[in-house]
């Protein structure tokens, strides 16, 4: 009968409206949750148990705001945050920090690949290397020759990879009571260990690239649908896209931060319960997970690293392609064929294949540096481009030419993004603080 037919129908269609209105925020927060993320929060969890689990609901808000600020700006101009800086800001700001956040992206890319080949490895045996070089290949020519929509599309659902690190805190015993304790009851000590991971864990969550993607993402969204435009040329467009906007946002960064939370759980209930507290990659956390927790949990966190590597390579690498590339005046975009867009493709390509030469050890030897120290001063780089860049995005908010009408927003919106953006300035003061200490 058709009555019974029309509420199945209709649930579909909801589910499926609700589904499509989820792109450049969650595949931003799903992406903050990558191999080298994973190492980091793995490290938190393996030195100090629950003791920094408040970082979690502590950061989200700020997360959010500066996250939904960034695709704010992509949505209402149809330009990146590169693109913005060049045209309204100096170029002494803007190339600097292009610079440095494609060396930091490089290293992050290399880390990412170096963990993807370790965890294969592991789990099916052989060279990790060999592995690495494949999955670099495919990551490429994934970016390269798919159409946005369809490469869109991959990462939005590789991102439900990330629901194997929730999983994996439920194979585990949790005194969860201890780790609800570790949530709302925030400790501080002087240590400077302490300190640099707290810091870690800001400049791991709140990562300039993010910014770049989500606002390049925005600009895709609309090439990508002949009926949307920029809000400042479609300001009949504003209330349904920034609602869309507020909601992909906040559930991605929800997303992201839970994810993040449940690994330092897995860690802390397994790892430092055991004594294990000196973890230096997402590969070792896996493994060392395997007599303590049994070889399913070992399985579903290596899994794990390979499905967010798939998902975060291709983002990192692709912020480095849209700030180059706005930068300098280049066509830029997933959407392109690669003749219409050489040179974007071309520091897309560029920047994947270098860092997966960081994983190689004649390299290695040549440049001195090791994937931990990389990393290192990777977070360094992120901690020091974020802040300049953090703070032209809030000026941004209040600039007329760039934004149009559109440089009213919250006042709840506006306070959470220059607290973030104080929370990491003060965050890289104390990363020069506690340098080397």
């Amino acid at each position: 009968m058709p009555g019974t037919v029309k509420p199945k129908k209709r649930r579909f269609t909801k589910t499926t409206g609700f589904l499509k209105r989820l792109g450049p925020g969650l595949i931003t927060g799903a992406s903050d949750d990558d191999p080298s993320g994973i190492a980091t929060y793995s490290q938190i969890g393996a030195k100090y148990g629950y003791s920094l689990l408040w970082t979690m609901p502590f950061l989200f808000p700020l997360m959010a705001a500066i996250q939904e600020i960034s695709a704010r700006i992509g949505r209402i101009t149809g330009r990146g945050i590169a693109g913005n800086i060049r045209r309204y800001y100096p170029a002494w700001l803007l190339y600097p920090v292009v610079f440095l956040l494609v060396v930091a992206n490089t290293i992050n890319v290399g880390a990412d690949i170096g963990a993807v080949g370790d965890a294969t490895a592991m789990l099916v045996g052989g060279p990790p290397l060999i592995y690495a070089a494949v999955f670099t290949i495919v990551c490429v020519l994934m970016q390269v020759f798919l159409p946005y929509t369809r490469c869109s599309t991959i990462l939005k659902w590789l991102s439900c990879v990330l629901f194997a690190y929730v999983g994996a805190a439920f194979l585990v015993h949790v005194p969860w009571k201890e780790a609800l304790h570790g949530t709302l009851v925030p400790r501080l000590h002087s240590d400077p260990a302490y300190v640099a991971s707290i810091i870690a864990c800001l400049g791991t969550t709140i990562s300039p690239y993010l910014f770049f993607w989500q606002a390049s993402q925005e600009t895709e969204e609309i090439r990508s649908k002949p009926d949307e435009e920029a809000l400042k040329r479609a300001p009949e467009q504003a209330r349904q896209q920034l609602s869309r906007i507020r909601l992909d946002t906040y559930i991605g960064m929800a997303f992201s931060n839970i994810v993040a939370y449940f690994i330092i759980v897995s860690a802390a209930a397994t790892l430092h319960a055991k004594g294990i507290t000196d973890i230096d990659t997402s590969a070792q956390a896996a493994e060392a997970l395997r007599p303590i927790a049994g070889p399913l949990a070992f399985t579903v966190f290596a899994l794990g690293i390979i499905g967010t590597g798939f998902l975060a390579v291709p983002v990192l690498a692709g912020s480095a392609a849209y700030a180059v590339g706005e930068a300098l005046k280049w066509p830029t975009g997933l959407d392109r064929k690669p003749l219409d867009a050489k040179g974007f493709y071309a520091v897309l390509s560029i920047a994947t294949l270098l860092g997966l030469a960081i994983n190689f050890p004649i390299v290695q030897k040549f440049i001195h540096l090791t994937p931990i120290k990389a990393l290192f001063w990777a977070a360094v780089i992120n901690g020091v481009v974020a802040v300049p860049i953090m703070v032209v995005m809030m000026l941004m908010c209040h600039n007329k030419k760039l934004l149009g009408p559109f440089t009213r927003i919250s006042r709840t919106l506006r306070a959470f993004g220059w607290i973030a953006t104080a929370v990491m300035a003060a965050a890289a003061v104390g990363l020069f603080l506690t340098f080397g200490k």
